[in-house]
């Protein structure tokens, strides 16, 4: 198969309201770092594009706590996140932002051109509006009493106490946040993309092109979107702050944040090209482009649903892969920047990379852990004993160690040069190495373009741990005592180290997407310019000349003491922010009180994983009356439960139906089928019992909290 011509790596645009944190960098920005470094080591052409998303009721809102303005809250934070990601060394070829004038250009050319050939539609619809402030209220500046835990702090989004997801037609007594009045319904107009009238194509464009080389995580939430039944979704608001709609009859009227925001990426490209002399449009238009997003979980819908619609009414081309990564929790937590349980990204520049000195070591640490933990398929976990072990034990004990050793011994028992390869006397040994390092390139290259980061980082580091395995059975620092009995015995000695300085060349090569810095410090070591680490040079035996001398060994890697991690996990549980107590004064919520169990901690709850899932199959379970087996899509699985409901739904019934699953419940065979989870059911007075499911379908696998 011919390679593309050209390739467009995007990653998720960070919103310029705050502050990101590791979970951010390890799901959307260093995977695709990675995939970009690659491709230019294969001297592909390729533009790797991101930016400041910063329009939305967040930014204002934020202005509101910081007591300034919108304008200066993003150009604050749109610097801030720009120099993160410089210090953590992203190697985006344009870093942008949503409020430069290119971008409101581009952005309200697609609304347009979509608007002209009528592809939207309008729709007039009822509001919260304040009369005070005489405009209408997004749902964050509508405050209210949660209808779930009482708290007063329930905004028309979200409930800040609790978590739960809310509208603003849920909370009870609302106020505008902006005049503390109560606000009225008032009728507007709005133009939605009915994404309904595009089922047909996505079903063949995601369920059948791409069912296979997609991650399941991201066909299977696609699917479930899909089968649910697409809605409308407005594609403009009524908001002081955005990019202005561009019609006469659209006075107060922004595009909506998730309109605007993907088409960060073309504005993007079209400044890079405006920068660099060259023509934007083939990588928007031309078919032979390679389209790639990284992006979370919680953009699935955006990058692989309503973008591409978008896209394709517009004439450009349509992703090729969008491997979204799952969520990335903090010892034994999600994050979560309300109660401050995260790593910020400017955190761990202060505490690590700013004393490290050139910052590339503690850099490519990170780098290092959060790839080797990376959620490419399910959520997984930052432990600050698990970064401490990864760095020392495997980068340092392994790589690090292999690579100090053959310099050490390269310059004791061959006199600093790279010694000759004597084919008489190789052994079984030899040529083992030789196979190894010759095959390296490839096993990598496969893993690369499937997206398999994890897997494509432990080979190169097995072939480091090979590479000691070798050096271990051959023992030239043995070898050498025997010199003056057999001159000859140099011979084996040169062979192995030989082998082992172009193993380490390899290492080099094959490290660089993953580890740029340390690459360039061991081209430092090898006195080789950095023509090197092509992709080509991979798994050649040449690369180092014979008596071609080496410098020094440098340390690639320190060690992680113990005072700096029992530091980290203080510092990270002092800063907690407890969630409040708050006393239930709402009546709606005050009802069958009685028989409560004993109290928990909410850390106690935060421990329960539930999740959205929908009901694919069910059947009785044989010789017992009260159990039916169920298959629950999750969006990222299907799993068995087994619920004693039977007595109450006929299997037939609830086939399709959707349920909220603990997901981390601990297995358990009953009547001997192992049952992955527990269904939440509600009972009434009657004792009938009622699935506890979200008001409208959504997507399986979407967090409940």
């Amino acid at each position: 198969m011919s390679l593309p011509k050209r390739y467009l790596i995007t990653s998720a645009l960070p919103y310029a309201n705050g502050l990101k944190h590791v979970g951010h960098l390890a799901g959307a920005y260093i995977p695709a770092d990675i995939y970009a470094r690659y491709l230019r080591a294969q001297k592909r052409d390729v533009v790797f594009v991101c930016g400041s998303d910063e329009h939305g009721t967040a930014i204002p809102i934020q202005a509101t706590k910081e007591g300034t303005t919108p304008r200066a809250i993003i150009d604050k934070y749109h610097e801030a996140m720009k120099q993160d990601f410089e210090d953590l060394n992203m190697s985006f070829d344009i870093y942008h932002r949503t409020s430069e004038p290119i971008h409101h250009e581009t952005a309200q050319e697609f609304f347009t051109y979509l608007h002209e050939r009528g592809e939207l539609e309008t729709k007039e619809t009822e509001q919260y509006f304040d009369e005070e402030a005489k405009t209408f209220l997004a749902d964050r500046y509508i405050k209210g009493t949660c209808p779930n835990c009482g708290s007063d702090r329930a905004f028309g989004d979200q409930c800040e106490n609790c978590g739960r997801t809310l509208s603003p037609d849920e909370l009870i007594n609302p106020v505008s946040t902006l005049s503390g009045k109560a606000p009225i319904k008032k009728k507007t107009s709005h133009w939605y993309l009915p994404l309904g009238k595009h089922e047909e194509f996505l079903r063949e464009w995601i369920l059948k092109e791409h069912k296979d080389d997609w991650r399941a995580t991201v066909v299977g939430q696609c699917k479930s979107w899909i089968e649910g039944g697409l809605q409308s979704r407005a594609v403009t608001r009524d908001l002081d702050w955005g990019i202005k709609v561009p019609l006469k009859d659209a006075e107060g009227k922004v595009l909506y944040v998730w309109f605007d925001a993907p088409i960060g990426y073309v504005s993007a490209t079209k400044q890079w090209a405006i920068d660099n002399n060259r023509n934007w449009e083939p990588y928007w238009y031309d078919k032979d482009t390679k389209l790639v997003h990284f992006i979370g979980k919680d953009n699935i819908v955006f990058h692989c649903i309503i973008f591409p619609i978008m896209l394709k009414l517009h004439g450009n081309i349509l992703p090729t892969n969008v491997p979204a990564n799952e969520f990335l929790n903090l010892e034994g937590d999600k994050m979560s920047t309300s109660r401050n349980w995260k790593l910020d990204m400017r955190d761990y520049i202060n505490d690590f990379v700013k004393k490290d000195n050139g910052g590339g070591q503690a850099v490519d640490m990170l780098r290092y852990y959060l790839t080797q933990i990376a959620p490419e398929t399910k959520d997984s976990e930052f432990m600050w004993k698990g970064f401490q072990d990864a760095v020392n034990s495997e980068l340092g004990n392994i790589f690090g160690n292999f690579v100090n050793r053959t310099w050490v011994l390269m310059h004791k028992l061959c006199g600093s040069k790279v010694p000759k390869l004597h084919e008489d006397v190789m052994t079984d040994d030899d040529k083992w190495i030789i196979k190894e390092i010759e095959g390296s390139k490839q096993k990598v290259e496969n893993l690369l373009e499937e997206y398999k980061f994890r897997e494509a980082l432990f080979e190169v580091i097995d072939l480091s741990r090979k590479g000691n395995q070798y050096m271990q059975k051959k023992e030239p620092w043995i070898v050498a005592k025997k010199l003056t009995e057999d001159p000859e015995a140099q011979k084996s000695i040169d062979n192995t180290m030989h082998l082992c300085l172009q193993l380490s060349a390899n290492l080099a090569i094959l490290i660089n997407p993953f580890l740029p810095n340390t690459a360039k410090k061991m081209l430092g070591m090898m006195k080789v310019v950095e023509k090197m680490l092509d992709w080509e040079n991979a798994g050649k035996l040449k690369l180092l000349s014979v008596g071609y001398t080496m410098r020094a060994p440098e340390l690639l890697f320190r060690k992680i003491e113990d005072d700096e991690i029992k530091y980290q996990v203080e510092k990270l549980k002092s800063g907690l922010v407890k969630p409040e107590t708050t006393t239930n004064k709402v009546e709606e919520v005050k009802s069958e009180v009685a028989n409560l169990k004993s109290e928990i901690q909410f850390d106690d709850f935060a421990k329960i994983d539930l999740k959205v899932g929908t009901i694919v199959t069910a059947e009785k379970v044989e010789k017992a009356d009260k159990l039916l087996k169920l298959s629950i899509d999750l969006g990222f699985e299907t799993r068995t439960i087994v619920s004693g409901i039977a007595l109450h739904f006929a299997p037939e019934d609830i086939v399709g139906k959707q349920v909220v699953v603990v997901a981390n419940l601990a297995p358990r065979k009953m009547r001997g089928i192992e049952s992955n989870g527990m269904i939440l059911m509600a009972e009434d007075k009657e004792g009938k019992l009622h699935f506890v499911k979200p008001e409208a379908v959504i997507n399986p696998g979407a967090g409940v909290s």
